[in-house]
């Protein structure tokens, strides 16, 4: 178990990212994601992580049936609310007003089944209403029950520090991963000041560091990373080749691609949880074999060799979702 900052409730090692289950990495089976959800929590997962507009709800509603025969005091529910889509999944913006907090929470509450939310958080920042007014209505919220610590997302130290003056901020869930580096400089050493954790998703980089992809893979129209630039011509092959660096060490670990990306998020502090997106029985497996992974300095060493900071090969997100990351200004 893991503790999410000071003031924060205590998780697994490892938490599970639910949005692949439902929404923007094509086609999923239902089934089968109840099914992995079911193998998570036996396997002693505690962190469940959903958004409220993961399939417009559907992720809710999938968790909620996930759960239903289930204890939910045994269970951490992590939800990002905010992000407005239309009935065709079109992103619209970012409502995060006090009025607005309130009625997402009632929502999602209804959906899931539950009388409480154990970390609610803003998905981005609403640039029309300061982070203030936000984290002080969800802090209502907590007061009456209905949630019970508040987490910010892919915000930067300022805006963590102007929030975390309001109420305890719990965590801070932020992509992180051997890709993806731009917390270390000033957002990371903030969070651990004030105390607070982090949840890193994306600790595969959205696939690109399973081990499993290639060049030639099809993707279905509704899977974002089809406009994403790190999987895009140039870019691919050039990040592909970090992966294949990456498996030789693998290898040598006796150890899967995933497993040693994972784990080397896994490495850089007790105050991080990596969340892993599996959405298939198979690749749960895989991502809980990384606890069986010890990496020693030089294996660290190695491994930043290899993918050095910066080494990716394009933004992590199409431009128009790069100017929505207070953290990436």
């Amino acid at each position: 178990m893991r503790t999410l900052g000071s003031n924060g409730p205590q998780v697994s090692d490892l938490g599970l990212g639910c949005m692949g289950m439902s929404d923007l990495y094509g086609p999923a089976d239902e089934t089968e994601s109840i099914a992995t959800v079911h193998a998570a929590l036996d396997a002693g997962i505690t962190l469940l992580d959903t958004g409220d507009f993961y399939g417009m709800g559907h992720n809710e509603l999938l968790i909620r049936r996930a759960l239903k025969d289930r204890d939910r005091d045994s269970v951490q529910i992590s939800v990002k609310f905010g992000a407005q889509r239309d009935y065709d999944g079109n992103w619209l913006g970012y409502d995060a007003r006090p009025a607005a907090v309130k009625t997402a929470l009632a929502y999602t509450l209804r959906r899931l089944g539950t009388d409480h939310i154990d970390v609610y958080r803003p998905a981005r920042v609403d640039p029309g209403v300061p982070i203030e007014e936000t984290v002080g209505a969800i802090a209502e919220e907590v007061a009456k029950g209905h949630v019970r610590h508040i987490g910010l997302s892919e915000v930067g130290a300022e805006t963590i520090r102007r929030a975390h003056a309001v109420h305890p901020i719990s965590d801070l869930q932020i992509e992180y991963s051997l890709l993806s580096r731009g917390i270390e400089a000033e957002i990371l050493p903030t969070c651990r000041e004030l105390g607070i954790g982090i949840t890193a998703y994306g600790v595969l980089s959205r696939g690109l560091l399973s081990g499993h992809w290639s060049k030639d893979r099809a993707l279905a129209g509704n899977d974002f990373r089809a406009v994403s630039p790190r999987f895009s011509g140039d870019n691919l092959a050039h990040n592909l080749t970090l992966v294949e660096a990456l498996r030789d060490l693998a290898e040598a670990k006796g150890a899967t691609v995933a497993q040693l990306a994972i784990a080397w998020v896994y490495a850089q502090g007790t105050d991080i949880v990596p969340l892993v997106g599996a959405r298939r029985h198979d690749r749960l497996t895989e991502a809980l074999g990384t606890l069986d992974v010890t990496l020693t300095t030089e294996d660290l060493t190695r491994i930043e060799a290899a993918i050095p900071a910066d080494a990716a090969a394009g933004e992590r997100y199409a431009a128009p979702q790069m100017a929505h990351l207070d953290s990436e200004h």
